[in-house]
């Protein structure tokens, strides 16, 4: 885990990092405005327990700061009541949460497995050498911060990149720098599937559950946006040109409302002339279908015997006295009689 700058002592360790704090860029953030914190508050009315709503509040300091700065950790904590130290173990264990300035735009490559396989990788290198920068880094221009992903879930598309979390599939080396080169150059090429692209900051403020496009109409046609999902319904699209389709599913016959228990042990018919509790277990015993069965059923019967008491190991009955409350005891057995302790015999003290 990293940590987050920003204490007097130029560090703030809330993982396993102690990262100096990056003057420059802090001077460069601007603050949170008072908007900021009344849409916090706004977020926290949404939960019975306000906790819950850090996630979110931890998008929207990013909306408006480009990460999770000091002033954002500060802000979620008085709003929450939570120490820093809280909030910043949050903030540090998600990768969602960036704990340095972000480009305008994050590129994210998929180097996970299939991806991997089939080019991921190579585009992943292809992208740090055009932007000079590794994982986690932001090219100098700031316009890109590049990260490699370990799955982005869309194995049918791979190899895949995602721009501020939007998808563009099936890419290889030289559509990802053309793509990389045009988000560059201020063009914000549609995605494969999904809304239009804004940039980091506007995904932040969407995945804070408020809507980043100003415009209504715009809103709606982000998500009214048409998507390329060729590869996910091509299974569906064969099927329906071949006329095929999946044998209907076998539906479970509906169990009785008391299978397992006999009627009567849940609604006595009270025709017997014996309590309710006694009729139901007499069916519990007439029910009952292997000996134990018939013995347990039994044995919580109202009517069953009290079970004779418990035999002493020297064979003597046990006795009704309580212990402790004949003459010259203590609860450790008859008068007189000599304590043992790990075997040993104790001899009585005398005078």
């Amino acid at each position: 885990m990293s940590a987050l700058p920003g204490s007097p002592e130029a560090t703030a360790v809330t993982g396993l990092d102690s990262s100096p704090v990056d003057v420059e860029a802090l001077a460069d953030v601007p603050p949170l405005p008072e908007q900021a914190r009344e849409e916090a508050r706004e977020i926290i009315a949404r939960y019975p327990v306000p906790r819950s709503a850090l996630l979110p509040m931890l998008h929207l300091v990013q909306s408006y700061q480009g990460y999770v700065t000091p002033e954002g950790v500060a802000l979620c904590a008085e709003e929450l009541g939570l120490t820093k130290a809280e909030v910043g173990a949050v903030a540090t264990f998600y990768t969602m949460y960036k704990r340095k300035p972000t480009g305008r735009h994050l590129v994210s490559v998929c180097t996970n497995t299939l991806c991997a396989v089939l080019g991921g990788q190579r585009i992943m290198d292809a992208l740090s050498a055009d932007l000079g920068v590794h994982h986690d880094e932001t090219a100098a221009d700031g316009s890109i911060t590049l990260e490699h992903a370990e799955c982005l879930a869309a194995c049918d598309y791979a190899p895949v990149v995602t721009v501020d979390y939007e998808f563009y599939d099936q890419q290889d080396v030289e559509s990802a720098r053309a793509l990389v080169a045009a988000l560059r150059r201020g063009e914000k090429p549609h995605p494969t599937r999904g809304a239009p692209l804004t940039d980091f900051r506007g995904v932040s403020r969407q995945l804070a559950g408020f809507s980043q496009y100003e415009d209504p109409y715009d809103m709606a046609a982000a998500v009214d946006a048409p998507g390329q999902l060729e590869p996910t319904l091509r299974g569906l699209r064969l099927a329906e040109e071949r006329g095929e389709s999946a044998p209907p599913m076998p539906r479970p016959s509906r169990p009785a409302a008391d299978t397992g228990e006999p009627r009567e042990t849940v609604r006595p018919s009270g025709a017997t002339g014996e309590t309710p509790g006694k009729e139901a277990a007499d069916a519990r015993v007439a029910a009952a279908d292997t000996p134990a069965e018939k013995a347990g059923a039994a044995g919580s019967h109202p009517d069953a015997p009290e079970p004779a008491g418990r035999r002493l190991a020297d064979g003597r009955e046990g006795t009704d006295t309580p212990a402790g409350t004949e003459p010259g005891t203590s609860g450790q057995g008859p008068a007189g009689a000599p304590r043992t302790i790990e075997g040993r015999t104790t001899p009585k003290r005398k005078g």
